[in-house]
This record gives structure tokens, sequence and C-alpha cells, in this order.
């Protein structure tokens, strides 16, 4: 299994990808197999594993649960160093390049180097870009970084190209867990627009229609986690289409 290949092959193909992300300190794992029943019956293609705060082991009894309950891939979303573990298949190796605080742009990545060795999981290089979207997040608050205004596309934009020209696979825009605000369809154009990588759009995605939004504007995987913690009735508008 090579998941950045896969993304970059479904992207020739415009097909769209669609990742549930999953946060261990707010999934309980009694509640797992009722949920996983009703992802594995939605168009979902990936499974993301991870949050901002996350007690400490709980990412690796997650995705050993959810890897016996389905067969797509589980990709960590890490928050911190100490969600790595190598029973997942993937990690996105996120650089929060909308901020300038030195450990989330390379400090983390150094100090997980070690754990990364022991494992066999596919590194992703990733950016990760953070938009303003209406209130404080959990990402902001662990990172001490602002987010980027909405209200100055340029400065969004020039970051995600800037990532791509230091060798970034996969470019992220994040609106944060909860958002009030989803990032915007003038936004995800514009990026989509100056960019050769695939584009990966989360946060504030609560309906059908602002998915169908998304992927119209240009992103190529919609990451949604809050929807459907929210409201599990979501995955009955998200079911897989049967012949």
């Amino acid at each position: 299994m090579n998941i950045l290949n896969d993304i970059l092959n479904s992207v020739k193909e415009k097909q769209k990808l669609l990742a549930v992300l999953i946060d261990p300190d707010k999934m309980k794992l009694e509640s797992l197999p009722d949920f996983m029943q009703k992802l594995n019956a939605s168009i979902a293609t990936h499974i993301f594993v991870g949050g901002s705060t996350v007690k400490d082991k709980a990412t690796e009894r997650l995705v050993v649960e959810i890897k016996a309950l389905t067969e797509l891939p589980v990709v960590i979303f890490p928050g911190d160093v100490s969600q790595i573990t190598a029973y997942a298949h993937a990690i996105l190796f996120l650089s929060l390049i909308s901020g300038r605080n030195a450990d989330y742009l390379i400090g983390k990545h150094v100090a997980s180097v070690s754990k990364l060795r022991a494992t066999n999981l596919e590194v992703i290089p990733t950016g990760y870009i953070l938009v303003e979207n209406g209130k404080e997040t959990a990402v902001q608050k662990v990172t001490g970084t602002q987010p980027m205004s909405y209200t100055n596309p340029k400065q969004i934009i020039d970051t995600a190209k800037a990532g791509e020209l230091l060798g970034l696979k996969l470019m992220y825009l994040e609106a944060g867990s909860g958002a009030i605000l989803p990032v915007s369809t003038e936004i995800i154009k514009r990026t989509k627009a100056t960019l050769s990588i695939p584009l990966i759009v989360g946060g504030g995605i609560r309906t059908k229609e602002q998915l169908d939004k998304a992927y119209q504007s240009g992103a190529d995987l919609v990451v949604i986690g809050t929807a459907f913690e929210e409201d599990k009735a979501f995955f009955n508008e998200l079911k897989k289409e049967t012949h």
C-alpha cells in the first residue's frame, strides 16, 4: 500500500477522496464497531486518526481497533510526537507553515525521527495551513500560532506555493476542529490553481452541500471529523451508491 501514490493517481483520474478524522480522546472504543460499520458503508476513502491533545497510548489503542474493523488506509494526523504508532499505514508529517513556531515547523519532526525509525510507516511531508474560521481553535492554543486571515487570500496562496517549492507532497488547508466557517470556495479555488500537488481541505464541513462545494472548488481530499461526532446520521447522506 502506497498511500501518496494512490492519492496522486486519484487526482489524475479526477476521483474525489474523503477522510474521516477520528479523535482518540473523543471516540469511545465501545462505540467504535457501530461507527465503523457506518463509515465502511459510506464514500469515505481514508481514515485519519489524531487530535491536538491526546492521552498517552490512546492513539495506538484506537488504531489497532480500527484496523480490525476496516480495509481502508489508516493515517496518523498527529498533534504531537506521542501520537506516532507503528500500527498505522502512514503518517502526515505536518509542517505548520502558516505559523512561525519553530517547534511545529521542524522541532517536533526532529524529535519524532527516533520513533519513526522503529516503524514501517509511510511518511508523507504535508504543509499545514491554519485559516481563520471565526473562533479560536485547539491548534492555536497548542501551537501558540495565529491562523491566516481569510480576508488575505494572497498570503494563504503564496504560503501554499512556498510549501510546494520546499518539496512538500500534500497541502492541507485547515479551518480547525469545530470551525464556524469552513475554508471559503474562493481560497480553495485560488490555492488549487497555484499548486501542482494534491490539496486537502478540512474544518467546518457539516453538510453534503458544503462537501460538494469544497470538491467543486478544487479540493482533492476533504476531511470531516466534528460533523460525525455531533451527528452520526450524517453518514446516511454519504452512503456508497449501490447498483
